[in-house]
């Protein structure tokens, strides 16, 4: 099962009513969509705009695409820019205010997906934001464990070839933020395990040109978000050409791949819900094609 979202399709529309002022979310699938664990979407807000504080019983991971919202958690105010992302755990209470400089755009992933009309609550607010000192995101700073910001620079395979100084203003390197290359892709983990996540991954993808996913399929949710450039994807036998602002979502076993055959460069936002097993996270068709070949068992039909 895959859904598609066209950029033309996503249109915010106001949320949580009664309790946000200049708050709107599109959300991109729904239990119909066979979702069990993602729901994904795109969040604005305005510039005098507040999201109430509130405690959810899902787990919440975000990316700042545009404008700079204010996140209240946990005592502090943190002034977010575009490129900023975290994760905001099961139970602690937060909320949003406006920048005061222009209106916000932020991607959500809510994992596993928030209860519809007629289920038990999942989201309880309790309170305007306290009024705090805002602060600029630091994510040197210990204190901002669950928060993270990507640069172009962070995913420059050319770039990264060179030594980082020791006051750069990033989080210190590990096999953790490291980014992984191969097959003309590149990866860079923006939200895991290390900020507090256990429910869902958020991270970026670049495809150079001619660059290649084969045939594959997961036991979790994956979706995707196009920032630039133009890939072709096939899912359950069925091919598309997504473009910027496009949204697309594959289920449990829907078999899919990517193939940039634009002659230039792609990139997208991606999600893992939940997240991926320690082994067997990616089951290649290749791989058992190869198995049916070697012990001389036919190919099934349409492979």
């Amino acid at each position: 099962m895959h859904v598609l979202v066209r950029a033309e399709q996503v249109k915010p529309q106001p949320a949580y009513v009664g309790n946000s002022a200049g708050f709107a979310r599109f959300k991109a699938l729904g239990p119909e969509s066979g979702a069990t664990h993602t729901d994904i979407g795109v969040c604005t807000l305005e510039s005098d705009g507040h999201v109430d504080m509130c405690v959810q019983s899902y787990e919440e991971t975000f990316y700042v695409l545009e404008g700079e919202p204010i996140l209240v958690m946990e005592g502090r105010a943190i002034r977010l820019v575009p490129g900023a992302c975290g994760v905001i755990q099961t139970g602690v209470a937060h909320g949003w205010l406006g920048s005061g400089r222009g209106q916000s755009k932020w991607i959500d992933n809510m994992s596993p997906r928030p209860r519809g009309p007629g289920e038990d609550p999942d989201t309880f607010f309790v309170g305007a934001p306290p009024k705090l000192p805002v602060e600029n995101i630091d994510i040197r700073d210990p204190r901002n464990r669950s928060l993270f910001r990507m640069r172009d620079e962070d995913i420059d395979l050319e770039r990264l070839r060179l030594g980082s100084k020791v006051n750069e203003p990033t989080v210190s390197a590990s096999m953790a933020t490291a980014v992984l290359a191969y097959s003309g892709i590149a990866v860079k983990m923006l939200v895991d395990q290390r900020l507090g996540a256990s429910q869902s991954t958020m991270f970026m993808v670049d495809y150079q040109p001619g660059a290649v996913a084969h045939p594959h399929d997961h036991p979790l949710e994956e979706a995707y978000v196009m920032f630039f450039g133009e890939v072709d994807v096939v899912a359950d036998r069925q091919r598309y050409t997504l473009y910027p602002g496009d949204i697309f979502w594959t289920g449990v076993g829907c078999v899919h791949a990517f193939y940039n055959v634009s002659g230039k460069g792609v990139r997208w936002l991606e999600t893992s819900t939940p997240q991926p097993p320690y082994k067997h996270s990616y089951r290649f068709n290749r791989d058992w094609d190869y198995l049916a070949e070697t012990i001389g068992q036919p190919a099934p039909a349409g492979a």
